[in-house]
């Protein structure tokens, strides 16, 4: 006889909530605010209340977006040789220098918010209503 699981909180859409995340906005009801600044997420949303600063994106954004930006640019640089023979250096430092630091600052954005987006729905760290008391983090150290 298959055991029922019950919950008290809603099932959360996960591919909702990391599309919300990715245009910057609230993963809860994807009209506040995700950001305050750039890249500082904002404590709760200024529509729907949600608590949001229970995120710990920590380092995972700048990975995705370094390894994105790195295999375009590896692309675009592969192409130019295939495409074009005896492509000068000069070239490559005029374009792709630059396509290396604006494409990172560019996607990291989104890139965080998606990743706040995919906590959020997992219920991950403080976003279960059911464990805002403690903290997961400090939960496996003596």
């Amino acid at each position: 006889m298959p055991v029922e699981m019950t919950t008290d909180t809603p099932k959360r859409s996960v591919g909702k909530a990391v599309w919300n995340g990715m245009k910057l906005r609230c993963p809860h009801c994807g009209k506040g605010h995700l950001f305050r600044a750039y890249l500082k997420v904002a404590e709760t949303c200024d529509v729907c209340g949600e608590e949001l600063h229970h995120h710990r994106a920590d380092d995972f954004p700048p990975y995705l977006s370094i390894v994105l930006v790195g295999h375009v640019i590896v692309g675009l640089m592969l192409h130019l040789e295939m495409a074009y023979q005896d492509v000068a250096p000069w070239i490559y430092v005029v374009t792709m220098v630059p396509a290396a630091i604006i494409l990172p600052l560019i996607t990291l954005p989104s890139i965080k918010g998606a990743v706040v987006g995919l906590q959020w729905a997992n219920k991950m760290y403080g976003f279960d209503p059911k464990s805002r008391g403690e903290d997961p983090g400090l939960a496996s150290y003596p």
